[in-house]
This record gives C-alpha cells, structure tokens and sequence, in this order.
C-alpha cells in the first residue's frame, strides 16, 4: 500500500485538490481510500462519499491534528487495508506552521494559497520544508509575476521539492499529482518522522488557564528566544 499525506494551510484547497486527483486515481484502476482529519466538524466525508470510496474521519477536537494523525497512522494502514485499499490518501489540518506531520516512507504533499502573499512560504516550517511536493492553488488570480515569485519563495526553502501549480475547481494538475502518487513508494514497517512536531508539553497543553508565568511548567520558550524545562 501507499501512504500519502497531503498538508497544509486553512482554505489553501487541499480537499478540492484531492477530489479531483482521487477521481483520476480511479480512472487509472487503483484504489484509494481516505482519511480526513479535522478539529472540531467537517461534512467533507460526504464529498468523497459521492466518489464510492471507502472514507473515514478523525476529530482531534482539543488536540492539535497533526499529533493526532501521528498518533494514529497505525490504525489507519489498518483499516484502509482492512477496505482493499492500495493508496491510502490521508489529508490533515495542518493548522499550525510548524507543523510536522510526514512519516519517512510516504508521499509527503503540501497545500498552499498563492494569494497569501509572495513571502508565505518562508513563515512556514517543516509542513512546506520537508514536503516532496509542494501544491500552488488559486494562481488563476495574480499575475505570473506573482506566481513566478511565490514558486522561487518555495524553492529558497525547499530547494529538492517538485512544484505543482492546481486548480481545485477545474482540475488542474490532478493528473500530474496523481502521476507521482502512483510512482511512490509503498509503505513498510518501522515508519518514523521526517521532523520532529511541535513542542506541546506544557501545563496549558494540560489545561491550565492561568497566564502569569509561574503557574507553568512543561517546555517553555521566551520572548528572547530561550527555552528551558520546568517541572519533575
């Protein structure tokens, strides 16, 4: 089976994307399923469902995404095993920047909204950096100056990356994305992080509400840039 998991920002078009590589998946014989994870509510499992594949959904509601795919990638292969499934497309929420959510043996996608602005791609951490391929949507509204800027600004950070530019409306670069899908490699045991994920050890993270700086523990980072340990 192949694994991939396909990224990226808020509103970047990351479902419209794939309905349209999923459909040429399909037409090309293989069969994908998917797993869309979310916080708190999402109704896309319906749009797949029109595709009669087999689709499941993920909230991790108070817990960031893309920990909790990490946490449960295993369960997922499972499944999509369990479904006669040969790809298994998983797209996560990738809410936060440094956001680190690709194992080393899939096929690693990232998202992302050309009209965010031309310096976008250098606020974005390991979500773009360690991406294979790194998906341009909405360039269809700026110039090809705009388009030609952007892309440079995601190569200065990810130098060995392949840039697509796609359209989740009328389909544009499906075919190439899917290409690339069905030319990767399959899955195999003993998978591990391309990066680490964000730190998320701290008394907030446990609940606590409290804001003056003594009432928390956990991995700590200040204004000056230090970070330090504080507890047990």
């Amino acid at each position: 089976m192949k694994l991939v998991v396909l990224a990226g920002t808020q509103g970047s078009g990351k479902t419209s994307v794939l309905l349209h590589v999923i459909k040429v998946l399909v037409r090309d014989g293989n069969k994908p399923a998917v797993v869309k994870v979310d916080c708190l509510w999402t109704d896309d499992d319906q749009r797949f469902d029109r595709l009669n594949i087999p689709v499941r959904v993920g909230l991790a509601r108070d817990m960031c995404p893309d920990h909790f795919t990490i946490y449960n990638t295993e369960e997922m292969l499972k499944w999509a095993e369990a479904e006669g499934a040969d790809v298994l497309l998983n797209e996560t929420a990738g809410l936060c920047l440094r956001c680190a959510p690709y194992p080393d043996k899939c096929l690693a996608i990232c998202v992302i909204d050309v009209t965010t602005g031309p310096n976008t791609p250098l606020k974005v951490g390991p979500l773009l950096t360690t991406a294979d391929i790194v998906v341009m949507t909405k360039g269809d509204i700026v110039s090809q100056a705009e388009r030609e800027v952007f892309r440079e600004r995601v190569l200065d950070v990810n130098p060995d990356c392949m840039v697509v530019e796609a359209n989740g409306l009328t389909g544009k670069g499906a075919s190439e994305i899917a290409e690339l899908i069905e030319a990767g490699m399959n899955v195999c045991d003993n998978i591990v992080l391309r990066h680490t994920p964000p730190l998320a050890i701290c008394s907030l993270c446990t609940g606590e509400t409290r804001i003056a700086r003594k009432h928390h523990m956990g991995v700590l980072r200040q204004m000056d840039g230090f970070t330090e340990y504080r507890g047990e």
